[in-house]
């Protein structure tokens, strides 16, 4: 069979939602997270998924378990396809509870990271210390994305707590808050112990919060993913996805998948 040049698919099926924007995007944010890819599956997800992919988090503390050439290549790679890469909030907690964040901070500026995830997920952080953190991360020119929430099975996001420690992260300079799940998503903030959505408590969470806009739910399960699309839009910012999942979450957000059919704007009735 003879292949046309020039063959493209119709414009309708690239994105039945007609809601998907080009990079850089401000909404619809996809985040990766890089468990502890080797160099040719980390080229191979920026082959495939490069256009769907905002950020690539080196989870937790791997970033220094990589040699220092390995690590450079993929921040570069990444930024060459307009994706920011930074390392995993717990890397941060392990420097301020070892007393040597001013090193950290000097180390992601000499790699080359975009910027730096301020959590206390594991370690309890005072409101004045990570207020001190995001503004000097921002201070060096670094990107900061903080996280709302404790790692331990059980934790609960609480609307008052998170309203409050998202307004003032925000005013310090962050660009967007985090909702922790983890990269299991089971039994913490919006998902209880089998990975299921809290489905009320997302929606008087999104109605009670004027800044939406900037909070990205880590939801790296299908379920999750589907419930957030069709309860928030095909605009959520989403993370802690698998680097296998980039391109079915983006079939997901254009409904391109039979589980966000109903993303479809242009038709509202099917006849077969």
């Amino acid at each position: 069979m003879e292949i046309r040049i020039g063959a493209s698919w119709p414009a309708a099926l690239q994105d039945p939602s007609e809601s998907r924007t080009f990079k850089p995007r401000s909404s619809g944010l996809t985040m990766v997270i890089d468990k502890g890819l080797g160099p040719q599956a980390f080229a191979d997800m920026l082959a495939t998924s490069a256009p769907f992919i905002d950020f690539v988090k080196i989870g937790f503390g791997t970033s220094p378990l990589y040699p220092i050439p390995l690590l450079q290549e993929k921040i570069n790679s990444a930024r060459q396809a307009d994706i920011a890469v930074f390392p995993g909030g717990t890397l941060l907690e392990a420097a301020v509870r070892l007393n040597v964040e001013g090193k950290f901070f000097e180390t992601v500026l000499d790699l080359g990271f975009d910027g730096v995830e301020v959590s206390d997920g594991t370690i309890e952080l005072s409101r004045k210390k990570r207020d001190q953190l995001i503004r000097e991360a921002t201070q060096l020119g670094l990107r900061v994305f903080t996280e709302y929430g404790k790692k331990a099975t059980g934790s609960r996001v609480v609307l008052d707590d998170l309203r409050r420690t998202a307004e003032t992260d925000l005013q310090c300079g962050a660009e967007l808050v985090t909702v922790e799940a983890r990269e299991s998503g089971l039994g913490v903030g919006l998902f209880d112990e089998s990975g299921g959505c809290r489905e009320d408590e997302l929606r008087s969470l999104v109605n009670k919060l004027p800044f939406a806009k900037n909070l990205m739910w880590e939801a790296p399960r299908k379920n999750q993913q589907v419930d957030l699309l069709m309860i928030l839009g095909s605009d959520a910012n989403l993370g802690n996805i698998p680097p296998h999942e980039a391109i079915p979450l983006e079939t997901l957000r254009r409904g391109l998948r039979s589980d966000t059919f109903a993303l479809h704007r242009s038709i509202s009735d099917y006849v077969i």
